[in-house]
């Protein structure tokens, strides 16, 4: 019964969060200066005849919390609104980039994990040596880098010089406007290289260091000494011992790499020329479009609120302690929301 009231508060604060996420993107992007009709030089100008009716007909010229509310109640029934600069329902167009923006997310997670773990194990078995020392300033190095400009520079130097990948887009936009064999698969794997490794680089150097720290923390505990005194071999205390005891570090780390993915997925969609929802809402911030700023932070707080909700759920069950406090008071969680 304990762990269905502590799951029940993880759900109920994860939905508070969402809701004061729409709520202050809401009240953010209605606040800001600018008009839909009016758009920007990206974007353009709208329909001047059709642009006032659509204003009316959304209630748009309504005071901020009377348009606060009508959203609220059409969010109620599922309707995210209707997109001034792409003249077409949000859902509709959130429907077509959100696969995009999964697919890039989901193998820059693959990256991360599978090369930041093996990086970090590899660290813990020869720590203190040469190849450790080297690999902790090169993986210092590449964290530090800022996304964009890591993209920037595979871009010119893979694309651009090596022509080894495409420059940007999803697939060929003749051979491929569909994966619909195994060659347009291939083809969007292609397209996919270089973007997605971009995010799951970074990633995977602080998915290292964070691993090796762990592990080290877990190497002080008396179990492990105890195995290292029966003889097991260095190689059975770090997989068998170190690495298992470490899995409450590596559970927390998803929790806090899918709102990184997230959020630089915005600009590698960008210089990627990538169709994904990152894209999307810089486009829809540049045309001020309202309806498609709001369902665009309402669908990545959902991602992020649910992957951290997973990482708790995932620590709760390998750490029963995290559910049932010492001291009797509420739970305390161990990913950041």
């Amino acid at each position: 019964m304990t762990g269905v009231v502590w799951l029940l508060r993880r759900f109920v604060a994860s939905v508070a969060i969402i809701f004061a996420v729409v709520t202050l993107v809401f009240i953010l992007i209605h606040v800001a200066p600018g008009d839909p009709c009016v758009g920007s030089e990206e974007g353009g100008t709208q329909d001047p005849v059709m642009c006032p009716l659509l204003t009316r007909q959304f209630g748009l010229d309504q005071p901020l919390h009377v348009r606060y509310g009508r959203y609220l109640l059409q969010l109620l029934h599922g309707n995210l609104g209707y997109s001034f600069s792409l003249h077409r329902p949000v859902s509709g167009a959130l429907a077509e980039t959100i696969p995009f923006t999964l697919q890039l997310a989901g193998v820059a997670l693959l990256i991360d994990f599978l090369l930041g773990l093996g990086l970090g194990i590899y660290q813990a078995l020869r720590v203190n040596r040469l190849p450790d020392v080297v690999l902790s300033n090169v993986t210092l190095f590449v964290y530090s880098l800022p996304t964009f400009w890591l993209a920037l520079v595979l871009l010119l130097l893979f694309a651009e010089k090596v022509k080894l990948f495409p420059l940007g887009g999803p697939s060929d936009p003749i051979l491929c406007p569909v994966i619909d064999s195994a060659y347009c698969l291939a083809d969007r794997i292609w397209h996919l290289v270089l973007p997605a490794f971009t995010l799951g680089l970074v990633g995977a150097a602080g998915t290292a260091r964070f691993q090796r720290a762990a592990m080290l923390e877990v190497a002080q505990q008396d179990f492990v000494r105890t195995a290292r005194a029966k003889g097991l071999s260095e190689r059975g205390v770090v997989l068998q011992h170190q690495l298992r005891n470490a899995l409450l570090s590596f559970i927390t780390r998803f929790g806090l790499t899918l709102p990184f993915l997230l959020t630089g997925a915005v600009l590698i969609e960008t210089i990627f020329a990538w169709p994904g929802m990152g894209r999307l809402a810089v486009n829809a911030i540049l045309t001020r479009d309202h309806a498609l700023v709001t369902a665009t932070a309402l669908i990545a707080s959902t991602l992020v609120v649910s992957g951290n909700l997973l990482a708790d759920i995932l620590i709760g069950i390998a750490d029963p302690r995290v559910r049932v406090p010492a001291d009797g008071g509420p739970e305390t969680s161990l990913v950041p929301a």
